[in-house]
């Protein structure tokens, strides 16, 4: 009976642990429920250099923050569930041969697509090479969107020109990381407060 309620209790425990924040619209909101978050995403920021608000942005338009989301299976004949358009996995929705590179160039050979702060720590990595490679701001979630989805090469090719659908994504993008841009700078200075001194006083 024991072994019964804690094996429903730890999947109720992983349930949660992966379950998107309640209002992924405001960062300090998330940030404020999910602390480990905050504490990577500040971590990636130093390491790679891109700022917190715009890899806080890709990951929200590439998975709305389920750490577990896949693209959807295409249909047979309209309604048979069939292939997935690509292996694209976890948070930052990144592919196999995409996520091994970067666990051996990183390197973060532990590395998994569920883990937030891995996949945080990945899109500092990629937008960091976007920003060498194609001289991208590190503020421009627009263009870094846009390497992110069509690659370093395809976006120094221009291959997102004529794809109007994903320049209105990207425009979300930059549009999502100014918003959360706007809320970081109200909350910053208290979320890097330690916690006993966030307690205390």
């Amino acid at each position: 009976m024991r072994l019964i309620v804690a094996s429903i209790t730890l999947l109720f425990l992983s349930a949660c642990a992966t379950a998107p924040p309640d209002n992924t619209a405001n960062i300090c909101s998330m940030f404020e429920d999910r602390r480990s978050w905050y504490n990577a995403a500040t971590r990636a920021e130093d390491r790679w250099g891109t700022p917190v608000y715009v890899s806080m942005a890709i990951i929200e338009q590439e998975s709305s923050f389920n750490a577990r989301a896949r693209p959807e299976r295409t249909r047979l004949l309209g309604f048979i569930p069939w292939f997935r358009p690509s292996s694209a996995f976890g948070y930052a929705q990144v592919l196999d041969t995409t996520w091994d590179e970067y666990k051996a160039n990183a390197p973060n050979w532990g590395a998994r697509r569920s883990s937030f702060g891995d996949a945080v720590d990945f899109v500092g990595w990629y937008t960091n090479n976007s920003v060498r490679t194609n001289r991208i701001s590190r503020n421009d979630a627009y263009n870094l969107y846009l390497a992110y989805h069509e690659g370093n090469g395809g976006w120094a090719r221009g291959s997102y020109r004529n794809k109007g659908w994903l320049l209105d994504v990207a425009r979300n993008v930059q549009s999502t990381a100014n918003l959360y841009q706007n809320q970081y700078q109200g909350c910053e200075r208290e979320l890097s407060r330690p916690w006993f001194i966030r307690i205390f006083f």
